[in-house]
């Protein structure tokens, strides 16, 4: 097929190279422009961007696609289909319409379950027992499209970085399939009763409150592992909580009840695994605590 691929960070790329690994003619790559990233601030074209220029597909960036040169553009190259990977950019219904089978999403949960900007996050938060990728249909509507093939992975004990691996190869696998026969996935219309939304993780939601149950934070640290990372407060540093773990203990929530770093929550406690410092690289319990000690009945905030 002629292909326009849509996609910007890394849980896309795979799907790029298996489209091009495929046969298929990607004959243009979009993404989000170069944005500053590092300590210096210097201008770094997206992951996507990185993939397509190694493979030798032309990119285009364009910072919005509602004007109608951007919207001739996308149609004067004659798609048979668009492919869209967590792009970043709402796509008009001129879009839409252009290629000649419109706007296939690979989209990281089983809808229509967590539609929205952070479902891998929210799935796990939630304590949900399995995830996956659905391939849809794209519509004006917010991941409201009818869907072509679910593929589902249980989540276990995952972070939501090893899940964002995982479900970037699985979708790349899943488009690969439906594109390879079309007709043999039917639309399915999503149940609209059903539908979860999974809003961007906002800043004030990382930090722990430690009313919570054992089991909620231990979600949330999994949840937020490795960004933006649950934290709290030791003294007046602040640390990310990157792992833990829900130990058998009791006590007032926030204070530290051994010298294993041992943390009672609002029912039972956890015990941190990985850990890490403002400015440092992420460590394992052992390795924090021979840095800095804590005390049994030091309380955190």
């Amino acid at each position: 097929m002629r292909i326009i691929f849509m996609g910007t960070p890394d849980f896309a790329v795979p799907a790029l190279r298996a489209l091009h690994a495929a046969g298929h003619e990607v004959v243009y790559v979009y993404t989000q422009p170069p944005r500053p990233a590092g300590r210096g601030k210097q201008l770094s074209p997206s992951p996507v961007q990185v993939a397509a220029e190694g493979l030798g597909i032309p990119v285009r960036s364009p910072v919005s696609l509602r004007n109608a040169e951007a919207q001739a553009e996308f149609a004067a190259l004659n798609a048979d289909v668009a492919v869209v990977a967590a792009y970043g950019l709402i796509l008009p219904q001129a879009v839409l319409d252009a290629p000649v089978h419109g706007c296939l999403n690979i989209h990281a949960s089983l809808l229509p379950r967590w539609r929205g900007a952070a479902p891998i996050h929210r799935a796990v938060m939630a304590g949900d027992a399995e995830t996956g990728v659905t391939i849809m249909q794209m519509e004006a509507g917010l991941d409201t499209g009818p869907m072509l093939h679910k593929v589902a992975v249980p989540v276990g004990r995952k972070t939501t970085g090893e899940l964002f691996d995982e479900l970037g190869a699985l979708g790349a696998a899943a488009i690969v399939e439906v594109l390879a026969d079309l007709a043999a996935f039917p639309p399915e219309v999503q149940d609209d009763a059903a539908a979860i939304y999974a809003p961007k993780i906002d800043k004030a939601e990382a930090k722990i409150d430690w009313a919570e149950s054992a089991e909620v934070i231990e979600r949330l640290v999994r949840g937020l592992a490795p960004f933006p990372g649950a934290w709290f407060e030791l003294g007046n540093e602040r640390v990310k909580l990157l792992l833990a773990e829900v130990a058998e203990a009791n006590g007032a929530p926030c204070v530290v009840l051994d010298e294993d770093f041992t943390i009672a929550c609002g029912t039972g406690a956890i015990r941190p695994l990985r850990l890490q410092r403002a400015g440092k690289p992420a460590m394992s319990r052992e390795e924090f605590l021979r840095g800095r000690p804590v005390a049994a009945g030091v309380v955190l905030s």
